[in-house]
């Protein structure tokens, strides 16, 4: 992220370029492996198959052609005959100059963003395979993506991208496409996700993982018009410690579109949109967002999870319970590790003085998911459907004999 005193500069995303300076830059992000080159294999297959094509277009063209000029008609019938291999010819044509402003416009998307990212004292990666954040949208499914990576460091690391993944096979595979920005936090948080209610769909969220409903908490105001939050079961009075009422209203007039997790030490917003774009509003409107919650982040470092006192306190007492000699029966305080008698101890402050160290009890880094019960209703009336027709169409055949 750039830094605040850094003015938004989004003239690289729409200013014109330099057609050769573009095709350098692109040369170079490839041969520094920071950008994905084309597949000889592909290319190979590419033109074999178009050559294919042409040969059997060009052999059926040439028959037909030829038939009616041994028939000597060479008039109106044979110029309306040769009009669909035209439009064959115009649409192969359509595709081939498509495929090379496509390869034109991904060098010079990240020219654009590789610039824009500059001139806000950012970086940018084009591509990112299996990128291994903890979200929840980066677990699931296969061929695991990340692309058009704007990152900055200040004033804490702050990551745009677009995400995809794959689901399902053959006739069933469908890819999940999904902006992201993803904020380091100073420590970690218990797991905790807002569900914007303004993008759920006809059969509730457009999350990938449902989650337990006894793990919902209701806030106070209009929050609950605008999300719905989960937190781990025994954390709502930390998840209120973390949703102050100033806290609440950012999230309500900055980000009320975009569904939030929190979880281990990052922060994610999420919608399903490309993030990382040559749009100027949407990074307008992203770093605006960004920039808002920014500013109210570094009061969640002061959190501690008191649960993390409690496992030292018997931890502590445990190694500090004198040993039994077994040969006696009785305690021996020098296999506990006590001090000898004429030894001086130094002083130490009672535990319950002492801050909990950062971190998180297990029982609060993940939440529990829940039974997804619209599909599962969706799936039995789906079967339901098809069971019923199948043995309708077998009691037909049986009456029908």
């Amino acid at each position: 992220m750039a830094a605040a005193s850094a003015p938004f500069d989004a003239r690289p995303l729409t200013e014109p370029v330099d057609k050769e300076t573009v095709r350098a830059f692109a040369r170079q992000l490839k041969q520094s492996g920071r950008a994905p080159s084309t597949s000889p294999l592909s290319i190979v297959i590419i033109s074999i198959a178009g050559l294919f094509f042409l040969s059997v277009f060009g052999t059926v063209f040439s028959s037909i052609f030829g038939a009616f000029l041994v028939a000597g008609d060479s008039g109106p019938r044979a110029m309306f005959a040769i009009i669909p291999f035209v439009l064959i010819l115009a649409v192969i044509a359509m595709v081939v100059v498509a495929i090379v402003r496509g390869f034109g416009g991904q060098r010079e998307r990240w020219y654009r963003l590789d610039r824009f990212a500059r001139a806000n004292a950012m970086s940018y990666v084009p591509a990112f395979t299996n990128p291994g954040l903890p979200g929840m949208i980066f677990s699931i499914g296969s061929s695991r993506r990340s692309s058009d990576l704007v990152r900055g460091e200040r004033p804490r690391f702050v990551e745009f991208g677009n995400y995809q993944y794959t689901t399902g096979s053959g006739k069933n595979r469908t890819t999940h496409k999904w902006g992201y920005v993803a904020v380091k936090l100073d420590a970690p948080l218990p797991h905790i996700v807002l569900d914007a209610t303004g993008n759920n769909g006809l059969f509730g969220s457009n999350l990938p993982t449902g989650f337990d409903k006894d793990q919902r908490l209701s806030l106070e105001g209009d929050f609950d018009r605008y999300f719905a939050l989960y937190c781990p079961a025994g954390y709502e009075r930390d998840a209120l410690y973390l949703f102050t009422p100033d806290i609440m209203a950012r999230f309500i007039d900055n980000a009320a579109a975009l569904d939030v997790e929190i979880v281990d030490d990052w922060l994610f917003l999420y919608a399903k949109r490309d993030f990382s774009t040559l749009d100027p509003r949407t990074w307008a409107w992203l770093f605006s967002v960004v920039g808002a919650l920014l500013d109210k982040l570094a009061q969640w470092a002061r959190w501690r999870d008191d649960r993390l006192r409690a496992q030292a306190r018997s931890t502590d007492a445990a190694a500090a319970a004198p040993a039994v000699d077994a040969a006696s029966g009785t305690a021996n305080p020098a296999s506990a590790g006590a001090a000898p008698a004429h030894e001086s101890v130094p002083f130490s402050p009672p535990l319950e003085q002492l801050r909990p160290p950062p971190g998180v009890a297990p029982q609060g880094r993940r939440l529990q998911k829940g039974v997804p019960w619209v599909a599962i209703i969706i799936g039995a009336v789906v079967v339901g459907v098809w069971l019923l027709q199948f043995f309708g169409g077998f009691a037909g055949m049986l009456f029908n004999r």
